[in-house]
């Protein structure tokens, strides 16, 4: 489902040994040029996350083959990692394919991406943090197709219920544990999120903290900033104003939310999705609190990838072209709440959705999560040891991360 998908850290490439495979394959050969628009036939692969966003593309895919009397055929993968995997092993790619961030740097890595985006005409219209997260050693490969970013969603019923105003939106850690606190009942969390990095890592970012130095060679896990941001989630435990969804008897936060279970939990846009099976549930999305090293928050997306030296690249540009355009990201927008990832459709979204607007905001100053090839591994052992952080040393966790993480780090660098 969407409302965990864009969440969540993603899962590798491809399982076992389709990632060696990969690399004895070509990704798609053919003329570098790409030819010519008209006539031809792209396939579009796509993770869908229902009908909504199935026919949307679809519609959109069907008005560019109009104009440009050519086809664009859209697939919804049932599993978007293993089918996209299979067709570059099978030396068949598609000719456009949705591209996760945290898969990005495997597949750019690997010369298998078509770096399209870094000479494209719109290629100053993203958001930076956009930019950055679909850029590999410098070169921005392909052009983002949406985002989201996480924000802290009250249970508005019980925020008025605690005696509480617009002037306690927390705005640092401080209030954050103040409406944390007075929003605990002995049935309610005053707050949730996920045991996983893809939550905790805002706290170490707020912080002042960050995975990777700039240079991109030294892993900086085991920082007195990122134990600060840690140590501050384990606080908030400690004080018992903070549950995390498994222990609330739920599947992820949004649910806990939804049941009542939690009066506040971080999440992204994806959350209006409770609406169809909480329909009475009301709330609202504000920024997250800024920590002592300022304002953080991770920003999620995909980006519409072409595979190099395509036969198809000309008209796979096209269609790219066209489904980044304002006009047609405010269309998916409409069909199926997406964020558009240029800076001028998404300030439109923000008049039009304005319950939505926090989301957009915080991609000012939002950051990607880390994801260089190999770190997705690491990053999931790490989950497994901060969903006992309640009883944990969150020094000795970091430490652990740091000697797992600079191995991968380094042996991607080679």
């Amino acid at each position: 489902m969407k409302l965990r998908r864009g969440a969540r850290w993603g899962a590798v490439l491809v399982a076992g040994g389709l990632l060696a495979s990969l690399a004895a394959c070509s990704s798609g050969g053919g003329d570098e040029s790409g030819g010519d628009v008209a006539g031809q036939e792209l396939t579009v692969l796509i993770g869908s996350s229902g009908d909504a966003e199935t026919n949307a593309v679809t519609d959109a895919a069907a008005s560019w083959s109009a104009i440009n009397k050519a086809t664009a055929k859209v697939v919804a993968a049932n599993d978007l990692t293993q089918q996209l995997g299979q067709g570059f092993a099978g030396g068949n790619p598609p000719d456009v394919f949705y591209m996760g961030w945290d898969q990005f740097q495997t597949y750019a890595s690997k010369q298998y991406l078509e770096p399209y985006a870094d000479t494209a005409a719109n290629k100053d219209a993203f958001y930076p943090s956009l930019t950055s997260a679909f850029s590999y050693k410098g070169t921005f490969y392909c052009e983002p197709k949406d985002f989201s970013t996480l924000g802290l969603i009250i249970n508005t019923e019980m925020w008025d219920a605690a005696g509480l105003t617009d002037a306690d939106i927390p705005t640092d850690w401080a209030g954050l544990e103040t409406v944390a606190k007075k929003l605990t009942t002995p049935d309610t969390a005053g707050l949730s999120f996920g045991a996983e990095y893809g939550r905790i890592g805002t706290f170490m970012n707020q912080a002042g903290g960050s995975m990777i130095s700039e240079d991109g060679k030294t892993v900086t896990a085991d920082s007195a900033e990122n134990l600060a941001g840690l140590t501050e989630v384990k606080k908030l435990l400690s004080d018992g104003v903070l549950k995390f969804p498994a222990d609330l008897d739920s599947g992820w936060s949004g649910e806990a939310l939804g049941k009542g279970k939690a009066a506040m939990v971080i999440e992204g846009p994806w959350i209006s999705g409770l609406k169809t099976d909480y329909p009475d549930l009301k709330y609202k999305a504000v920024e997250l609190p800024a920590g002592p090293g300022g304002k953080s928050t991770f920003t999620f997306s995909n980006c519409w990838g072409i595979p190099a030296q395509s036969k198809t690249t000309a008209a796979a540009e096209s269609l790219v072209e066209f489904l980044t355009s304002d006009e047609q990201q405010l269309k998916f927008s409409d069909a199926f709440g997406v964020i558009p990832s240029t800076e001028s459709a998404a300030k439109v979204y923000s008049t039009t959705y304005p319950q939505n607007a926090s989301f957009v905001t915080s991609n000012d100053y939002a950051v990607s999560p880390v994801a260089f090839a190999g770190a997705s591994t690491v990053i999931g052992d790490f989950n497994s040891k901060l969903q006992g952080l309640s009883t944990g040393d969150p020094k000795a966790i970091l430490a652990s991360l740091q000697t797992t993480l600079q191995t991968a780090l380094d042996a991607a660098n080679k």
